[in-house]
């Protein structure tokens, strides 16, 4: 099956080269798309380069994005991509290192059972490192007020680290979101949920970035302070799987 891992990017020249290496080495078949929003550091410009150069990089690709940046838009724009590009296996993942690219063979591995497979913090024998306790407890905080609020029976509901069948990601209608930053994972579990897709979480460690800094700001955190409670109150309904891809392809199938 055709599988493409997207990873949006602001900043992250100095975890591309090692991110491309252990891909490459533990998912040697997945294309790479990064989708960068004009990173001022460069970022762009380098992995075109290293992409260039290293044969087995050819199906990696730099998407320079224009218009309003933001997490959510990113993996939007490459979510639709993918889908308009027909792959059957669509990966989310940071660009910092934080998500074990040694994990990618179990998550695409678990599709075999599952519409979306999560790499979660919170099942049995996840875990994070290198976390001050105050950043734990907020983290805890939030899975549970996402869970109780919106009615999410996801352990780790603010996951990034995701695999995703063609199927799942068309269900739950991307061109209709609403949440643009760190909650967009959030509704998107949610309505893969609301669809009746097959949602698994399989264990990972979590590691903080070695290098860059983190892009969550105030606006992003009242945000996914906020989105619980509209989802709770949204009541969002599927369309049939028909009509799905009518709305991804732009035409009646």
């Amino acid at each position: 099956m055709k599988t493409v891992i997207i990873v949006p990017t602001y900043n992250e020249a100095e975890n591309i080269p090692q991110l491309a290496e252990q891909i490459a080495r533990f998912a040697p078949e997945a294309h790479l798309w990064l989708m960068d929003d004009n990173s001022p550091d460069g970022t762009a410009d380098l992995a075109e380069r290293l992409f260039a150069q290293n044969p087995q990089y050819a199906y990696y690709k730099v998407i320079r994005r224009t218009g309003e940046r933001g997490l959510g838009r990113a993996y939007r724009d490459g979510f639709q991509r993918a889908l308009l590009a027909g792959y059957d296996r669509i990966i989310q993942m940071d660009a910092d290192l934080s998500h074990d690219p040694s994990v990618l063979p179990h998550l695409l591995e678990a599709t075999n059972h599952a519409d979306l497979v999560i790499g979660s913090r919170y099942c049995s024998g996840g875990g994070v490192e290198n976390w001050p306790l105050h950043r734990l407890l907020l983290s805890k905080f939030a899975v549970w007020y996402v869970r109780t609020l919106a009615h999410i029976p996801i352990l780790d509901a603010t996951a990034g680290y995701r695999c995703w069948t063609n199927r799942a990601l068309t269900a739950i209608q991307l061109e209709t979101l609403h949440s643009e930053g760190y909650s967009f994972q959030v509704e998107m579990g949610y309505r893969a949920h609301r669809a009746g897709m097959v949602i698994k979480e399989i264990p990972i460690i979590f590691r903080d970035r070695q290098f860059g800094h983190s892009k969550i700001s105030r606006k992003v955190l009242l945000e996914s302070f906020l989105i619980p409670w509209r989802l709770r109150h949204q009541h969002w309904n599927p369309v049939s799987q028909e009509r799905a891809l009518e709305q991804v392809h732009g035409v009646k199938k």
